[in-house]
């Protein structure tokens, strides 16, 4: 990621109130955080601890999502669905995001099982097992690099709508739950 103003990340901020938008707690050490080897830029709130952000790079232009983490954790061992590590040395948890714009302020959600503290950047760069005599262990990191990228930015993360204009954090298909009782 490219650096970035303060003044700029808040205004990156495309599902959240002004009061929210000015209430963002940058991390400590923001102005001198290292660049290289981040596919986004992510923390948690200090004062709000199920609070996150999310920042990421989308066509030439930075994007960022408000996050909340669901109060339960899931009961097994979930898989991150943007660096999908299957061995894990944190825990992923739930995080539903307001869709921008009227669908939000209506409370339409999307949701997200992630790192619960934005590892996944460092969770990729780590050296793969070596699955088989002759693996290509740097060009399974590297493709694991490339596929965050892609989850970040793409179906599972901060992506573009038909509208420039809007973005949002998608994970699944908008669906209807069926009420109970009913057929």
């Amino acid at each position: 990621m490219r650096p970035i103003r303060e003044e700029r990340l808040r205004a990156a901020l495309i599902n959240t109130s002004q009061r929210e938008r000015k209430a963002l707690i940058l991390p400590p050490g923001f102005g001198s955080l290292p660049r290289d080897g981040l596919d986004h830029l992510g923390w948690r709130d200090p004062k709000q601890p199920l609070v996150g952000y999310v920042f990421a790079e989308l066509e030439n232009d930075v994007v960022g999502v408000l996050l909340r983490q669901a109060e339960r954790t899931p009961g097994t061992t979930a898989q991150c669905s943007w660096c999908e590590d299957v061995q894990l040395p944190n825990p992923v948890v739930f995080f539903s995001a307001k869709r921008p714009g009227a669908a939000g302020r209506n409370g339409d959600t999307v949701g997200v099982l992630i790192c619960a503290d934005s590892e996944c950047s460092r969770n990729v760069r780590k050296r793969p097992a070596m699955a088989y005599l002759g693996f290509d262990v740097e060009a399974a990191r590297q493709h694991r690099i490339e596929r965050l990228r892609e989850h970040v930015t793409g179906s599972r993360g901060i992506s573009r709508g038909p509208d420039a204009a809007e973005s949002a954090l998608v994970h699944a298909p908008r669906r209807r739950c069926p009420r109970r009782g009913r057929s």
